[in-house]
């Protein structure tokens, strides 16, 4: 707008952006001052930031939920730092990912804008009383909830190299418990198996005993370890014949039906096992998600760490509300004033401010619609009169039929006397 004792600079298309992300009215700031320019160019920037950073950190939330996991972590670091051309993501959940962020950052852009918006400038004054900071208490505590939901996924980025070597540990630990435990169910089921065998577990392992002995001495005798000289001798064959026999033996007795059944559950025992091992492996991988990574980082971080980083996306999400409460009255609020006072006047709205008092003390406005007030005057002076035509025309009827009584009686009383015997 063109004055001949003020002149603003053209607003460019970033900061009517801004303007437009503060909620503000870019019509009435392009004919204020600068300062409510930069005012609402500032509040703007503020909201949008958020739902930027909200947009990042749901993005981040979202993948660190629904990604790939994996029992080991610390893999995918070593990874990358052995191949820097290689990262380790999961490309359909980081598509997702960034849908979600975006669906998320509107969200809470669109939150900001409206708590930006609805909170007013108070009572014009830079004090903040307690009226005031009552009436913003809703939207403080909107606020809060939004910061919350923003820094937990940033704070456990921040801290994501010492986040995943904890996470490492807790795993490591599950599948430790894990092995250990399947070892143990194992070893207690081979055991029970063996002491079913009885005898024959017991002959077995005597004669596999002695059959190893035997091999031992003839060993001995092959080296010349026995001082009868080296060479496969009289002694080594008789020892070979008795630990053949003994071989026999035992492998009769592992042909039995009882034997072969309990090595088939042995066998079945050790796939359990395995499995078991395997499930160990899965449960520490489940270990991956937000949850124990938003506890590892309050372990980490500590406990003021932690609460500083809330209490700095808190800020940065209730500086427009407090700010809004503190501005002075400037020239574009006497402006959107006087704009509102124009469509009320346009459309026959008038309002009487503290008109009267209601039952518990409070004064109220008294709101008159002049247009609606017009239309219902006349609706309800149409019916009084077609109320009013209709009684005359009743009157009428009246002396009408009066006159004909009067006229000719006896022809009426035969009209009545006619209808009752109809009837």
């Amino acid at each position: 707008m063109k004055r001949d004792y003020y002149e603003l600079p053209k607003a460019s298309r970033v900061m009517k952006f801004l303007w437009n992300c503060a909620g503000a009215d870019i019509y009435l700031l392009e004919r204020a001052t600068y300062s409510d320019q930069i005012k609402y160019m500032c509040l703007g920037g503020i909201v949008f930031a958020t739902g930027f950073m909200a947009g990042l950190a749901g993005g981040y939330a979202f993948y660190t939920i629904f990604s790939p996991k994996t029992a080991n972590v610390l893999d995918r670091t070593k990874t990358i730092v052995e191949n820097t051309n290689y990262l380790d993501t999961d490309i359909p959940t980081v598509i997702l990912s960034i849908i979600f962020g975006l669906i998320w950052g509107l969200i809470i852009f669109n939150i900001d804008r409206f708590i930006v918006t609805s909170t007013g400038k108070g009572d014009g004054t830079e004090a903040i009383t307690w009226d005031e900071f009552k009436g913003a208490i809703p939207r403080i505590l909107m606020g809060a909830i939004i910061a919350l939901t923003i820094s937990k996924p940033v704070e456990i980025r921040m801290f994501k190299t010492e986040i995943d070597l904890a996470v490492q540990k807790q795993q490591d630990k599950e599948k430790e418990l894990g092995i250990i435990q399947a070892n143990k169910n194992y070893e207690t089921k081979v055991a029970e198996i063996k002491s079913k065998l009885g005898k024959i577990q017991t002959d077995i392992d005597s004669k596999e005993k002695a059959a190893s002995e035997l091999r031992y001495e003839i060993s001995k005798e092959i080296t010349g370890k026995n001082n009868n000289g080296d060479g496969y001798g009289p002694r080594a064959t008789e020892l070979e014949r008795q630990a053949k026999i003994i071989e026999t033996q035992i492998q009769e007795l592992k042909n039995t039906r009882e034997y072969k059944n309990s090595l088939i559950e042995i066998e079945n025992y050790s796939n359990e096992k395995k499995q078991l091992i395997m499930e160990s492996e899965q449960k520490a991988a489940t270990l991956d998600g937000l949850l124990i990574r938003i506890q590892k980082a309050h372990e980490i971080a500590g406990f003021w760490i932690s609460l500083f980083i809330t209490l700095l996306f808190m800020a940065i999400e209730l500086t427009p509300v407090f700010f809004k409460l503190m501005l002075i009255k400037s020239p574009y609020d006497y402006l959107a004033e006087n704009r509102d006072d124009l469509i009320k006047a346009e459309n026959g709205i008038e309002v009487m401010y503290d008109y009267y008092t209601d039952k518990e003390g409070v004064e109220r406005h008294l709101v008159i619609n002049h247009e609606a007030k017009k239309m219902l005057f006349e609706k309800v002076k149409v019916s009084e009169i077609q109320e009013e035509l209709t009684n005359y025309a009743i009157e009428k009827y009246k002396e009408r039929e009066k006159k004909k009584i009067d006229e000719n009686i006896d022809q009426y009383i035969k009209t009545i006397n006619t209808d009752e015997s109809i009837v």
